[in-house]
């Protein structure tokens, strides 16, 4: 089996001592960036890994990060999971997940996380209800993504309510009288935002606010959801893309044309959006954002005794063919 590269090893081919190879490893200012530059070539040029568990005892630290999360089923869920787990490589931090369906499953998994020793943890979308109610570690830093302000934890969410607002303008300036509105579920602070911000629009415009049909997330819940919307409907800004696009299918086998009967408007912007059949006007979440700002806010957080941070990430307006000026 071939021999594990040490530390001395790069030491011997940086022309440096072992412990300025530490000093490089741990990220220590106290190297001058043309060594520190010449032991990291010989790092990769030798294939060095950083032993972690070794590295713990030196410096405290684990480099692994916990992240919370009530399901993998959604598409923002699991767009999270990557971005989060591609910041937190990129800083050279591994990554471990546990699920959560309940307060107690969720301090069960902060002693899970504590047990593994990771450095901090961030929580998901859904799971940051369960931790509202919950009773939060004064010993593990977090970061929540998506909640109600909590002077408990950092907060880092997307700008729900002004890409909600966005939508409806849209929808409004093309024309229509009113828009409604295909909720996501009861309890979600990303649906209860994007409602606020609907809703805010409409109220501003001076325009009608029917009562929303509540979905959940699925586009099997956008399916079901068509037939609620009557005929004199013109408008409908949906939660979410999957659920538009349960939408678009259950508005065409009822006989009616995107955008030529309904404008349908989603929001997430996933992959598949511009290929649905009509391409799908939405408001893109910057998810890549979302999760490097929230490892960031986490990492930055352990070396020192910052406050809590509150930070919204801008959404965008993204127009396509599935929404037009009505023609009734």
């Amino acid at each position: 089996m071939q021999r594990r590269v040490s530390m001395a090893d790069v030491a011997a081919l940086a022309g440096v001592s072992g412990q300025t190879v530490s000093r490089v490893v741990n990220d220590s200012p106290r190297v001058d960036p043309a060594t520190r530059a010449r032991v990291e070539v010989a790092m990769a040029d030798l294939g060095y890994r950083p032993h972690r568990a070794a590295r713990a005892l030196r410096t405290g630290r684990t480099q692994t990060l916990g992240l919370v999360v009530s399901t993998l089923e959604t598409v923002g869920n699991f767009r999270m999971l990557q971005a989060v787990t591609a910041a937190a490589t990129a800083r050279g931090f591994a990554v471990t997940i546990v699920t959560v369906g309940a307060a107690g499953e969720l301090e069960d998994a902060f002693e899970r996380l504590r047990d593994q020793g990771v450095d901090g943890a961030v929580v998901l979308n859904e799971a940051t209800a369960i931790a509202r109610g919950s009773t939060l570690p004064a010993d593990l830093r977090l970061v929540v993504v998506d909640s109600a302000p909590d002077g408990r934890v950092s907060i880092v969410q997307s700008d729900h309510a002004a890409g909600a607002r966005a939508a409806t303008g849209h929808l409004l300036a093309l024309g229509h009288a009113t828009v409604h509105h295909l909720a996501g579920p009861d309890g979600s602070f990303a649906a209860s935002e994007r409602e606020r911000g609907w809703r805010e629009a409409l109220i501003a415009a001076g325009a009608p606010v029917a009562e929303p049909v509540r979905g959940d997330w699925s586009s099997a819940s956008g399916h079901v959801a068509a037939s609620a919307f009557d005929a004199d409907v013109t408008a409908v800004f949906a939660a979410n893309d999957q659920s538009a696009l349960g939408l678009l299918r259950g508005l065409a086998e009822s006989g009616r044309d995107v955008p030529g009967d309904v404008s349908v408007v989603g929001f997430d912007d996933v992959a598949d959006a511009a290929d649905y059949r009509p391409p799908l006007t939405t408001v893109r979440q910057r998810f890549d954002v979302l999760g490097e700002r929230a490892v960031a806010t986490l990492v930055d957080g352990l070396d020192d005794a910052r406050g809590q941070v509150d930070e919204a990430v801008p959404t965008q307006l993204v127009v396509r063919a599935s929404t037009a000026s009505p023609t009734r």
